[in-house]
């Protein structure tokens, strides 16, 4: 209301309220902004400052029913205390100690792990033992029950990602305890799914149905750091293999529809060379990244952030962001793309080009 409103409009907005409405014309500026103002907002977390809490929590917090993980989310400023890195993506720090075993469980939510350092953990999912170590990446599909155990006297910490936010915005959330265990604690090199499907450009005629997530368990570090040499390497024989000059990088992609792993979760490795800067750009949806190795900087909404090994930033929608590497720069990321492409809201924009 202004100072200028009649009498019988004041009357009308205290109508609307009465009768639970809100008139457009009052939200316009805040529901149809020119461009996306996102509430979440661009922030860098430490790994060595979150390595540290996680080992306090592992002294002071049991894994088990209750609690049933000890992850750490990241809960991004803008976005009122809730344990979302994004609106759409939750990211957390989960720390298992040694001998210990996370119970089985699933839900209606999509998840992952990437493991920036440390090895002995398995993840047992629907029954098959998945090994977790250095720069895999390894998923839990919704629905699908998973515990992990260690195998080792040390503890382990890795990136736990799901699509938590969207799901709980949407309703559409189901959890389900299982085994108050893992269901096998064997310890294969290689899991069964991996034996199944993980065989460059080969299906299983036993596997001819498409699938909603990949049917791969583990995506391993080996064959994500070959591909990235090997673009590099044919970059310097002249061959147009990278995104940009001196810019690897790879995507996961279901090996049954050639697609995102998951349906509501993109997730890339890139590698740029020492000295080596990507141009500036806004994309509609939002992205967290790790990095894996190497030291650079990551530029916000022109702020910048120095970063190293085990550094985490989220890009919030329609924010600015550049990437330079000071040394090899390896860095790992995920994001909400599936759904912004789904839902035909993509946009992406480049600094230098026509919007």
């Amino acid at each position: 209301m202004t100072a200028q409103d009649s009498p019988e409009l004041e009357k009308l907005y205290r109508d609307f309220d009465d009768e639970h409405l809100v008139p457009l014309w009052t939200q316009i500026g805040d529901l149809m902004p020119m461009t996306p103002k996102p509430r979440a907002v661009p922030h860098v977390w430490r790994w060595s400052s979150l390595y540290p809490l996680a080992q306090q929590a592992g002294d002071l917090v049991p894994v088990g029913r209750g609690g049933e993980r000890r992850a750490i989310a990241l809960a991004n400023p803008g976005l009122d205390g809730n344990a979302y890195a994004t609106p759409t993506l939750w990211a957390a720090i989960q720390y298992l100690g040694p001998r210990e075993t996370a119970p089985e469980h699933r839900h209606a939510q999509n998840a992952f792990r990437f493991v920036v350092e440390g090895e002995g953990v398995w993840t047992v999912v629907d029954g098959d033992p998945v090994r977790m170590s250095r720069g895999d990446f390894l998923l839990t599909p919704g629905w699908h029950f998973h515990g992990h155990h260690n195998e080792t006297d040390q503890p382990m910490a890795w990136l736990d990602g799901l699509d938590i936010p969207f799901s709980h915005y949407t309703d559409v959330g189901f959890f389900e305890f299982g085994a108050d265990r893992v269901t096998d604690y064997s310890r294969p090199n290689v899991s069964r799914s991996e034996r199944l499907w993980a065989h460059p450009g080969l299906r299983p005629l036993s596997g001819l149905r498409n699938t909603v997530s990949s049917p791969i368990g583990a995506y391993r570090w080996e064959h994500t750091d070959a591909a990235l040499t090997q673009q590099l390497l044919l970059e310097d024989e002249g061959q147009p293999a990278t995104v940009d000059q001196g810019h690897a990088a790879v995507r996961f992609v279901n090996p049954t529809t050639g697609g995102d792993v998951m349906p509501t979760i993109r997730a890339e490795f890139h590698r740029l060379r020492a000295g080596t800067a990507t141009p500036a750009r806004r994309e509609v949806g939002s992205s967290v990244f790790q990095v894996f190795e190497g030291r650079g900087q990551v530029v916000l909404d022109g702020v910048e952030h120095p970063l190293e090994k085990g550094d985490l930033f989220v890009v919030p929608s329609w924010a600015e962001c550049s990437l330079q590497g000071e040394q090899q720069f390896d860095l790992f990321r995920f994001s909400d793309a599936p759904i912004m492409e789904r839902l035909h809201f993509n946009r992406i924009h480049t600094e230098g080009e026509q919007a």
